[in-house]
């Protein structure tokens, strides 16, 4: 099949990006990378009049460290996240997930904002920005505002962004001190979207118990979530005395609706994602404790 006809338009600004996408209203569509909305316009899942394409826009893309966190433009490749030493030093979730994105072609071109604003509910970046309380940074005419991730992902292929507003950047959290971080997911074949996938993230205090802890779920619903009711079970305990497989269990019970397909039942998705959960809180506490 072919995409439905459309307009190019080729913006040089991002004032110009959301500027038109103001003017032409929700027949526009932006376009990074374009690995997520390409195959959908040309299966016609989606149908716009007019694309923006946000290549040419400058500022959009690099890694930078500001006010103890680690800033990633919205423009920036999955390749060269995977590339940076800065960002395996500092946020080693989002660098441990990246590998897991698709194939190599694929990430040389996808953008971390692009999958972000996407918002497939089986993508590994969504439930790594909601497991470390990432902060996305959005623009439109009417100036910027920060979103946290946890009010980021409202549902299936959809997000707080307003039709004239464009996605910039993200802010992460640095890696703190007594840390663990593990990414689990099962998929048919490398590279194929996760059935289940879970992206943990657990911080301890000086005695040994969990200060903080992130679980992001993947693959589980029509968005990215949290298993807040986990997490708070598990923060104030101690790490030693936290069995992985009730943190897993856990997770699942809190899921609204699981879906079920010709690739697996909720019965059978939910049993895996119970033990994704578990084999990821497991390898992330061990990292912590230094075991």
């Amino acid at each position: 099949m072919k995409p439905a006809s459309f307009e190019y338009h080729a913006p040089t600004s991002l004032d110009e990006a959301v500027g038109l996408l103001a003017d032409l209203g929700e027949d526009a569509k932006a376009i990074a990378g374009g690995q997520s909305l390409a195959p959908m316009l040309v299966l016609r899942l989606a149908v716009f009049g007019h694309l923006v394409d946000l290549r040419r826009v400058p500022g959009l893309r690099g890694i930078e460290r500001r006010d103890g966190s680690l800033w990633i433009g919205a423009g920036t490749t999955q390749a060269a996240i995977q590339r940076s030493g800065e960002v395996a030093g500092a946020v080693p979730l989002l660098a441990r997930a990246t590998p897991l994105i698709g194939h190599f072609q694929i990430r040389s071109r996808g953008t971390i904002g692009g999958s972000l604003a996407h918002a497939d509910a089986a993508a590994e970046y969504p439930a790594v920005a909601l497991a470390l309380d990432a902060r996305l940074e959005a623009y439109s005419p009417l100036g910027r505002r920060t979103i946290p991730a946890a009010g980021f992902f409202t549902g299936l292929w959809s997000t707080a962004l307003a039709e004239d507003e464009l996605l910039t950047g993200i802010a992460f959290p640095a890696r703190g001190a007594r840390s663990g971080f593990a990414v689990e997911e099962f998929a048919r074949r490398r590279g194929d979207f996760a059935l289940a996938g879970a992206a943990v993230a657990v911080e301890l205090g000086e005695d040994a118990r969990i200060r903080r802890c992130g679980i992001g779920l993947f693959g589980l619903g029509p968005t990215a979530q949290r298993a807040p009711a986990a997490e708070a079970a598990a923060t104030g305990a101690d790490a030693a005395g936290v069995a992985a497989g009730d943190v897993g269990r856990a997770a699942m019970t809190e899921l609204a609706s699981v879906p079920s397909d010709l690739h697996g039942s909720a019965a059978y998705r939910t049993r895996v994602g119970a033990a994704v959960v578990a084999r990821a809180w497991q390898k992330a506490v061990e990292e912590a404790t230094g075991v």
